[in-house]
C-alpha cells in the first residue's frame, strides 16, 4: 500500500514548464504529484487511482479541461477541482466554479506560495465537507476538571439524549466541533451519519450547492442529480460550523428547513424530507447581529433551542495541564514517536499564559516545543509563542505588545529595558492595577509579569 503523504494532487496541462513549476512547488509541502498533458491522460489517471485535488488547464489536446471538470465532477464527487485559465478564459473558469470547482488559477502562474495555499485551502474544504458515517468516535481533547466545564459536561449529557437543536457558542478554538461530535456520539443517533461544514470556508453560491444539492440540468454543466449535505445526514447529526457567517439568502432558506424538515435540491420542484439533529456553533455573538441586522432573528430562536457556551481556556486553567498531556499524547502517536514528558516549569509556564487561541493555540505551542526539543523532555526553552502581532518590526523598533526583552538594546533613543519597563507601567495604569488583566493585555503569563515587576522594581 503506498505511503500516504499530505495529498495526491493531478496536475494536467500541455506546456511542459507550467507542470515542471506546479509539481515542484507542491512537492515542498510533500504532496504526492502526478502530472499529464493531457485531458484523456488526465481521466486515465484518475480512474486508475483517485486523487485529492485536481489542477487542470482548460485549453488542452484531446480532451479539454470543461470535459475534464464535468467527468470528474460526476464520477468522482468528492475530488477538489481547481482549473488554470488565460486571461480571456475567466468566464470559462467563473462557469466551472458553478459545478463544484474550488477555485482558478489564472496564468502565467508566477507564486509557488499562491498554488500551495490554494491546494493547501482545497484539501481543507474536502476535509470540512467529507465526514464518512463510520467514522469512529472522535478522541475528545476537552478535559473536564475545572469547576467552569461542570455546566457544559451536564448540558451535553442531558440534550444528547433529545433531539434538541443546539447551539455552542464561544472563542475560537474552543473546541466546538469536539462538542457536536461527543452530541452525536453519545445520541441515539450515533449509529447514523455526522455531518459537518464550515459556513466560513465556501462561496454563497457553493455553500448553497453543498448544503440543498441539484438536480440535473439546475446550472450549465449539472449533468446528473447530486444530493446536498442536508440529504446525506438523514437520520443523523449535521454540524453547521461558522453559522454567523450564512449570508441573509441562506439564512432564509435553512429556516425554512428547520421549521419544515424539507427542502428542494438546487433547480428542483421536489420535496426532499429529512430527519437531522441541527447542531451549530460560533464564535460570533448572535444576539448582537440579530440587533444589527444582519442575523435573522426568527433563525436564531430556532437555533438556539439548547445554547451551550464552552469557555476559555483563561477560565478553566485546571485543564490545561490535562489538555497538554493529551495533546502531546495525540501528537506524538501522529508523528510515530513516545510521547515526552512536560517538566515542572513547562506546565506551570502553560498553566499562567492566557491562550487567547485556545486549545487551537496550545496545540501548536506544544507541536513548536516537540520540534526543537532534542530529548524525551518538554521545557519551558521549549515553549516558543506567537507574539500578539504577526507584523515584522522593522530594525530598531519593536512589535507593540512583543515585550520579551533578553537584555538592553538600543531602540530610538533609549534600550529595549526602559521601553519594557515603561509599556508594563502604562498598562498596569490603564488596568487600575489589575496584574492579571494587565498580563493579559500585554499578552504574557502572570508569572512572567510577575518576574518583570520584581526585576524593574515596579511596585
Amino acid at each position: 500500500m503506498r505511503e500516504r503523504r499530505s495529498g495526491r494532487v493531478l496536475v494536467a496541462d500541455d506546456e511542459e514548464g507550467v507542470r515542471s513549476f506546479l509539481a515542484e512547488s507542491l512537492e515542498r509541502d510533500d504532496h504526492e504529484v502526478v502530472a499529464v498533458a493531457d485531458g484523456a491522460a488526465a481521466l486515465a489517471a484518475a480512474r486508475e487511482e483517485p486523487f485529492d485535488v485536481v489542477i487542470t488547464d482548460l485549453k488542452m489536446p484531446k480532451l479539454d479541461g470543461m470535459s475534464v471538470v464535468r467527468t470528474l465532477r460526476t464520477e468522482q464527487p468528492d475530488v477538489e477541482l481547481i482549473v488554470l485559465t488565460a486571461f480571456g478564459d475567466v468566464s470559462t473558469a467563473v462557469e466551472a466554479m458553478k459545478l463544484g470547482v474550488f477555485d482558478y488559477l489564472q496564468k502565467p502562474v508566477s507564486s509557488p506560495a499562491a498554488v500551495r495555499e490554494l491546494v493547501k485551502g482545497a484539501l481543507g474544504r474536502r476535509d470540512l465537507l467529507a465526514v464518512p458515517a463510520d467514522a469512529p468516535a472522535v478522541r475528545s481533547t476537552l478535559t473536564f476538571g475545572a469547576p467552569s466545564m461542570a455546566p457544559v459536561v451536564a448540558a451535553l449529557a442531558k440534550v444528547a439524549k433529545s433531539g434538541a437543536t443546539v447551539l455552542l457558542q464561544g472563542e475560537s478554538g474552543t473546541g466546538k466541533e469536539v462538542a457536536a461530535r461527543a452530541l452525536h456520539d453519545t445520541s441515539p443517533r450515533a449509529d447514523k451519519p455526522f455531518v459537518a461544514i464550515n459556513c466560513a470556508v465556501l462561496t454563497e453560491h457553493l455553500l448553497e450547492s453543498e448544503l440543498f444539492g441539484h438536480e440535473k440540468g439546475a446550472f450549465t454543466g449539472a449533468h446528473a442529480q447530486r444530493r446536498g449535505r442536508i440529504e446525506l445526514a438523514d437520520g443523523g447529526t449535521f454540524f453547521l460550523d461558522e453559522v454567523g457567517e450564512l449570508k441573509a439568502s441562506l439564512q432564509a432558506k435553512l429556516l425554512r428547513v428547520l421549521e419544515e424538515r424539507s427542502f428542494e435540491r438546487l433547480g428542483g420542484s421536489q420535496l426532499v424530507e429529512v430527519d437531522v439533529r441541527w447542531v451549530a456553533a460560533t464564535h460570533r455573538d448572535l444576539r448582537a447581529m440579530v440587533r444589527e441586522g444582519t442575523f435573522r432573528e426568527d433563525l436564531y430562536h430556532r437555533l438556539a433551542v439548547f445554547p451551550i457556551r464552552l469557555p476559555p481556556l483563561r477560565e478553566r486553567r485546571e485543564d490545561i495541564v490535562p489538555l497538554a498531556r493529551a495533546l502531546v499524547a495525540d501528537l506524538a502517536h501522529a508523528a510515530g514517536r513516545a510521547p515526552p514528558r512536560l517538566d515542572a516549569a513547562l506546565e506551570a509556564r502553560l498553566r499562567e499564559e492566557t491562550w487567547p487561541g485556545n486549545v487551537r493555540e496550545l496545540r501548536n505551542a506544544l507541536e513548536r516545543a516537540m520540534i526543537l526539543a532534542d530529548g524525551d523532555v518538554l521545557g519551558s526553552e521549549h515553549l516558543w509563542l506567537e507574539p500578539p502581532s504577526t507584523d515584522v518590526a522593522p530594525p530598531g523598533e519593536v512589535r507593540a505588545g512583543a515585550i520579551d526583552a533578553a537584555g538592553p538594546a538600543a531602540v530610538k533613543g533609549g534600550s529595549l529595558a526602559d521601553l519594557e519597563r515603561q509599556t508594563i507601567e502604562s498598562t498596569l495604569r490603564e488596568v487600575d492595577g489589575n496584574r492579571r488583566a494587565a498580563a493579559a493585555k500585554l499578552g504574557i503569563g502572570l508569572r512572567t509579569l510577575y518576574d518583570k515587576l520584581k526585576k524593574y522594581g515596579i511596585r
